[in-house]
């Protein structure tokens, strides 16, 4: 696995740029941001994340670890690829996901290209809690309690059902926005609830547990 880059910047155009390292020219794509920061000529070092396919070998390369491990993070989200967690690092600095996660606010990511509002959803969803607020703003968001962990939670309950995770985040969304005390209900009621809007269960009969 190739971890990092340190070589001369020889050519760039847009996010990608060309380092030449001990006369090899490696290829790696970045967020605009960054390339506009980087100059032709210059020794650089990249931190760099190398995704392998079946047809295709590509790098992509961080100004340092903390957004090298945001990239690895979003694409452990379910329909976020590697130009998807770019983009998404390209708009947002690491401060601003984290927040925005701590908020319970898929609002920025929708506002990435290629991001549509289910992804950034899931997004949200999917990362509540495996982000450290930014400094000064972790009291008031576990002060506020955002519902992000009850509709993961819920998320989870009916993916366990086996509902496929898009259908399943759809319900929970809209059984965890109508219950303005979704935190206080209860799992057993909130399933329930979501199984009235999905149907007839999938794969594990439907006992879900708990009577309200």
């Amino acid at each position: 696995m190739i971890a990092s880059l340190r070589g001369t910047l020889i050519a760039r155009a847009g996010s990608r740029v060309v380092i030449d390292v001990a006369g090899v020219g490696y290829a790696v794509a970045v967020t605009e941001r960054h390339g506009r920061e980087l100059r032709t000529g210059d020794t650089v070092r990249l931190h760099t994340a190398l995704v392998v396919r079946e047809d295709d070998m590509s790098l992509f390369g961080f100004a340092d670890e903390v957004e090298l491990g945001l990239f690895e993070l979003l694409r452990t989200v379910s329909g976020v690829g590697p130009k998807s967690a770019l983009g998404v690092l390209g708009e947002m600095t690491p401060d601003q996901i984290a927040r925005a996660i701590a908020a319970d606010d898929d609002a920025p990511f929708r506002a990435v290209s290629g991001i549509g509002p289910k992804t950034a959803k899931l997004i949200v969803v999917t990362l509540a809690g495996k982000l450290a607020a930014p400094a000064g703003e972790a009291a008031s968001a576990e002060e506020s309690s955002p519902p992000a962990a009850v509709t993961m939670s819920l998320v989870a309950a009916l993916t366990g059902l086996g509902w496929p995770e898009r259908t399943a985040l759809d319900a929970a969304t809209q059984v965890v926005e109508a219950d303005s005390e979704a935190a206080q209900t209860g799992l057993p009621v909130l399933l329930r609830r979501a199984l009235s809007i999905l149907g007839p269960t999938r794969g594990r009969g439907d006992d879900v547990g708990g009577r309200s």
